[in-house]
């Protein structure tokens, strides 16, 4: 299949250091051209892909200290797209719904993957009004606000297996919390939860600018306690060594996370995971199995030395049976193999509504996409 994969021009594909959802697209590309697929990446110049890259803009947006406003430059990237559109088989756009307006009318082969959080009210009008989009969701909690948006399927986030190793003897010592510093995150209550357990914290989290002032009142403060280490933020090398050698990760998330990529990494690596049960928590983590999923920080306290305790083997196992890559991957080539499968049944309803064969040829025939030399080309190749 000739495949487009939008992305948010933010960060680079892969990001050089925070940004979830670059992560993804870059897995996701990268496993669908070792499956044999024909992958065009749309994204910052700045990107490293072994697919087709079209640099959108020369570097991803959150470095340029020049950038304020984003929106011409996303809508400057999506004309590009709708330009090139005819060229692909399916376009798999990761930019929530900027592109809606443009790509309605090419709907059959178009997906959208909602990475963000959907229980904000402004979000239902969008999904009404373009009830013809199909999304794919990244858990079903994530689908709960919007259940009557036009989801075609829920496909799990997954990691390549290499670049995260299980660790059986870890030697830091420490709990680790990872991600960003946001009220929502739970920064606080992480320190909390390790203050009294009396084990060392390390932060690991980038500090957005919106939230520069919630760290400088209400984090900064706590940094001078016995035993808790801000270290900022950290690259994929970092995070590995990071994640691989802590006790335990923390995750005491206060907002329905749609996913939450750092427990996965975690699994990764052995790390059990002890989070808060919010959005999709218990979706990804096994209570008692993969870590220990808790209501309050008080049952966070009480239960953290059970999570100490847990197979580190036995939690790599579960990454590997449910949160690989390639399992993505496949995940993806199904569904877009579904949605092609399902236009070219519409386009042949529509075809032999024509009185002669000769005439539904032709309705097929212009309808159909050409490759370079102007042949037809099948929607659907075998690799």
């Amino acid at each position: 299949m000739r495949i487009a994969q939008i992305a948010p021009l933010m960060e680079s594909v892969p990001p050089k250091l925070y940004g979830g959802t670059e992560r993804i697209v870059s897995y996701l590309t990268e496993e669908l051209v070792k499956l044999g697929h024909d992958v065009t990446l749309f994204a910052s110049g700045d990107s490293v892909t072994s697919a087709k890259l079209v640099s959108c803009v020369p570097t991803a947006l959150r470095l340029d200290p020049k950038v304020y406003d984003v929106i011409p430059y996303y809508m400057l990237m999506l004309d590009r797209v709708r330009r090139q559109s005819h060229q692909f088989d399916i376009l798999h756009f990761h930019i929530d719904y900027l592109h809606f307006p443009l790509f309605r009318d090419m709907s059959s082969r178009v997906l959208t993957t909602l990475h963000g959080r959907q229980d904000l009210p402004d979000n239902k009008p969008i999904y009404i009004g373009f009830d013809e989009m199909r999304l794919i969701s990244i858990s079903e909690s994530q689908r709960i606000p919007i259940s009557n948006a036009n989801f075609a399927a829920t496909i799990y986030h997954g990691l390549p297996g290499t670049d995260l190793k299980l660790t059986l003897r870890p030697q830091g010592g420490y709990l680790a919390f990872l991600g960003r510093i946001a009220p929502e995150k739970g920064p606080e209550t992480a320190i909390q939860i390790a203050r009294s357990a009396g084990i060392p914290l390390k932060i690991a989290a980038k500090i957005d600018r919106v939230d520069e002032q919630y760290f400088r009142e209400r984090i900064a403060p706590l940094l001078d306690k016995p035993g808790i280490e801000f270290i900022g933020e950290i690259n994929e090398h970092q995070k590995a060594e990071f994640l691989s050698q802590a006790s335990g990760l923390l995750f005491p998330i206060d907002w329905p996370e749609p996913f939450g990529l750092v427990m996965i990494e975690a699994m990764a690596c052995g790390t059990p995971v002890l989070a808060f049960n919010r959005g999709s928590v218990c979706e990804i983590i096994e209570d008692g199995k993969t870590g220990v999923v808790v209501q309050s920080m008080d049952e966070a306290i009480k239960r953290l030395p059970h999570l100490l305790t847990l197979d580190r083997r036995r939690i790599r196992h579960e990454f590997e049976r449910r949160f690989s890559a390639q399992r993505m991957a496949h995940d993806h080539v199904g569904l877009y193999q579904k949605l092609l499968k399902g236009e070219r049944e519409c386009l042949l309803q529509d075809a032999f509504k024509s009185d002669a064969l000769g005439n539904a040829q032709q309705v097929i025939s212009r309808r159909l996409l050409f490759n370079d030399q102007g042949g037809a080309v099948p929607l659907i190749k075998d690799h």
